[in-house]
């Protein structure tokens, strides 16, 4: 699973408080021996340094759950458009990503502009670039 670059390297989040709720879920759902522990452990670091506000106080140029989301991938120049889910909600025709792969994990709390990186298991460095938060 991936790693994420040092906390003083990570961009600040912002999560409204029904995501927050649902995400927490998530990572308890997601514990050893799941698949994705490693990334669900990542996920809650995330949660634990996002600044947690309303939803109705949450700016519209963040990504939430269920936001359509354009990115960058920082290593390939690559862009993409993927739909913010939960697991199970996937959808690959739809491009429907849910926040347990490092990319969905990567995404939850950012606003446009905004980068991260992380390292993947074999050492390389992996990054992202929010271009557009879409309803």
């Amino acid at each position: 699973m991936s790693v994420p670059a040092s906390l003083e390297e990570r961009p600040p989040l912002i999560i409204p408080t029904t995501d927050l709720r649902s995400l927490r879920e998530v990572v308890v759902a997601a514990r050893p021996p799941h698949p994705r522990a490693a990334v669900a452990a990542w996920l809650a670091e995330e949660l634990d340094r996002a600044t947690v506000v309303a939803p109705e106080a949450m700016p519209r140029r963040a990504v939430t759950m269920h936001a359509r989301v354009a990115y960058r991938d920082d290593v390939t120049d690559q862009i993409g458009c993927v739909t913010l889910v939960y697991p199970g909600e996937e959808d690959a025709e739809a491009h429907a990503v849910s926040v347990l792969p490092p990319v969905g994990a990567a995404l939850i709390g950012l606003s446009e502009g905004q980068s991260i990186r992380w390292r993947t298991p074999s050492g390389g460095l992996r990054g992202l670039t929010v271009l557009r938060v879409l309803f």
